[in-house]
């Protein structure tokens, strides 16, 4: 079973880094002064503001303000400000035990998407698929927040993982399977194959999502995945969005659903509203999820938090 870290409670501190690319100065400042107006104390790493081009510093400054982070004993979760590219640059720096041994909430999605599921990997800490500091803005929807706070403070279990109102998940290849849950932005696994940072897959339930490819981009990568046995390993799929992902040769999103992942034969739940779009339903990262596709139900059967 993964190590839980404690709940997030007005009052906690919440450290902020930049762990990718570069984000703007005003979004990440109204990012901050939204999470002070919900009662949290900030703590803002280093390298926040930097900026190197696509990276926002160097990859042992990322790895650092990251590691002080998870250090700090003040801190209780930690929210990266973007993902972008480049977060796998970080992976060689970090002190996996020390994590282990400060356990601490980890929220996001995008690129940020490998380091969560590495720190599962090789700290054994439940990791968030949810909120980035650029989603705590006046506009993001209540559903997006209750979401984070549903992974992030509350302690029912079990309970169903839902989209929105009127938004349907659909069931696919008829089963009931139960297991660990790992995945999130599928470009970020594909980069990472053959080195020691890889997803693993045996025996877990597979979630992918991805955002503004054309839809052969996207085949290309999931067959990546597929030659790579990441399929075969796993035991259901949930797929989220494809956010912006643009047909191709007359193939569409649904087109690659139909064509590919359904032929896989695993229990697949489809039309999880969780990525880059509007909506983001909060994954949590080696934690125990059944899925059910005759009533086409997704459920979170342990607490995410202490």
């Amino acid at each position: 079973m993964a190590i839980k870290p404690n709940r997030l409670l007005p009052g906690d501190t919440i450290g902020i880094v930049t762990l990718g690319s570069p984000l703007n100065k005003t979004s990440i400042d109204t990012g901050i002064e939204m999470l002070k107006n919900m009662g949290f104390n900030v703590v803002v790493g280093k390298h926040v503001y930097s900026y190197d081009g696509y990276l926002a510093s160097s990859d042992e400054d990322r790895a650092e303000d990251l590691m002080d982070m998870f250090e700090n004993k003040d801190v209780k979760a930690i929210i990266p400000t973007r993902g972008g590219v480049g977060v796998a640059g970080v992976l060689p720096y970090l002190d996996y035990d020390i994590i282990r041994q400060n356990p601490k909430i980890l929220t996001g999605y995008s690129d940020i998407t490998i380091l969560l599921n590495v720190i599962y990997k090789l700290s054994n800490l439940m990791t968030y698929h949810s909120l980035l500091l650029i989603d705590f803005r006046p506009n993001t929807p209540k559903y997006n927040y209750d979401q984070f706070f549903s992974l992030t403070s509350g302690v029912n279990a079990p309970r169903p993982l839902k989209n929105p109102k009127n938004i349907p998940l659909y069931g696919n290849n008829m089963g009931t399977v139960s297991g660990i849950v790992v995945g999130g932005n599928l470009a970020s696994f594909v980069d990472n194959l053959g080195t020691e940072y890889e997803i693993d897959t045996e025996g877990k339930i597979l979630f992918l999502e991805e955002i503004h490819e054309p839809i052969n981009t996207v085949y290309r990568y999931m067959n990546h995945l597929k030659l790579a046995g990441k399929f075969d390993q796993c035991i259901g799929i949930i797929m989220g969005q494809c956010s912006g992902c643009i047909e191709a040769y007359g193939k569409t999103y649904n087109d690659l659903l139909n064509e590919f992942v359904l032929p896989l034969g695993k229990p697949t739940i489809t039309n999880l509203q969780s990525g880059h779009g509007y909506y983001k339903a909060g994954v949590p990262i080696g934690c125990n999820l059944s899925i059910d596709t005759n009533a086409a139900t997704i459920t979170i059967l342990e607490p995410t938090v202490i």
